[in-house]
């Protein structure tokens, strides 16, 4: 069923056929019409930074950058959501056209550049929850906060979305706003982080709940620098790491329709990438930290190889445009087999 839809929405400017199919699954779940086009996903419970979340397959963040559509993409079966990313004030994000869909690559190619309608928009949508699955919200600086300064930004979307998050993610690696990434180095990462953990414990203390904090990291990092994200993680007591997002390596793209777009790329072409920074990640963080592995997954066999490089679940993104919910399920169901053959590989 989804093949035909794909192909109406595909005729479709991206950017449109991203409105138009997040306003109809929030009027399908509204009107209580999801169980028609959604198959129940197993149970298979997975413990991430201390939550439970129903099974490992996750919806990564960008889709709803706004919370308005998140009831109904949950109806669909992921196990979690993580909406956003979500600024301090509103903004309008980079000029149209910024969203591109390199078709024969099985990719994208967006330049959003945080587009949204601002924190307090977001914690009005996030009030009205009926989505039972794990909650994440992602948050970001606004572009014209100098980067010296973007701890403010993050602590103050931090303050207002804690209350309704069962985990926040903070964004330190969209290519798509200027001087972001830099955050992820040195001294910039160690002061984010210490404002952000900071901040985290005077919430819980204040409210008497913990949320758990994860930190976005990008594809494009040598080893070295892995190394050293893992460990500034690791000294702040970070609880969770999300490996990775988009890449600014398009050489693969070079000869294709839009391959040559400025922005990030997202899917099939990421898939190596994203598994080897898990890798990585997981030989330094020697499972102190938890790692939710995205990027390229398309089937059953790519969400296993992200468990396999050393993921506990994963976040689905540009597969799911392409492939629809039945990708949901795949995966789903590809994960609990590879748990059931881990567990009984282990007890033989």
């Amino acid at each position: 069923m989804y093949s035909a839809l794909r192909k109406a929405l595909f005729a479709l400017d991206p950017e449109r056929a991203h409105h138009f199919s997040l306003d109809a699954i929030g009027a399908a779940e509204r009107l209580g019409l999801m169980s028609l086009f959604t198959k129940p996903i197993a149970h298979d419970p997975v413990e991430l930074m201390g939550l439970t979340l129903p099974n490992p397959v996750g919806l990564a963040a960008g889709l709803d950058k706004n919370a308005q559509a998140f009831n109904g993409l949950g109806a669909l079966g992921f196990g979690f959501i993580e909406v956003g990313t979500v600024t301090p004030r509103p903004q309008p994000g980079n000029p149209q056209p910024r969203l591109f869909r390199v078709e024969e690559a099985g990719a994208l190619i967006n330049r959003m550049g945080f587009n949204n309608l601002g924190v307090d928009y977001l914690v009005q949508r996030v009030r009205h929850r009926r989505y039972k699955g794990v909650l994440g919200i992602n948050v970001g600086k606004n572009f014209d906060t100098p980067v010296e300064k973007a701890a403010e930004d993050y602590c103050l979307c931090m303050e207002k979305v804690y209350p309704f998050a069962d985990y926040i993610t903070a964004n330190v690696s969209s290519p798509n706003t200027r001087g972001l990434r830099d955050l992820q180095f040195g001294k910039s990462l160690k002061h984010l982080l210490e404002r952000i953990k900071d901040k985290q414990l005077q919430l819980a203390q204040k409210s008497d709940r913990y949320v758990p904090v994860a930190v976005k990291i990008a594809p494009d990092l040598d080893g070295e620098a892995i190394t050293q994200i893992a460990e500034v993680l690791c000294e702040y007591s970070i609880d969770g790491v999300i490996a990775t997002n988009t890449t600014i390596d398009k050489s693969s793209m070079a000869s294709l329709p839009y391959g040559n777009e400025e922005g990030g790329l997202s899917g099939k072409p990421l898939r190596q990438r994203s598994t080897q920074v898990i890798a990585q990640l997981a030989k330094v963080l020697h499972k102190q930290i938890p790692i939710i592995g995205v990027g390229g997954i398309f089937d059953g066999t790519s969400a296993v190889e992200k468990i396999r490089a050393g993921a506990t679940a994963v976040q689905i993104y540009t597969g799911f445009i392409y492939r629809g919910p039945a990708l949901i399920r795949t995966a789903a169901q590809a994960l609990a087999l590879e748990r059931r053959r881990s567990v009984g590989h282990h007890s033989q």
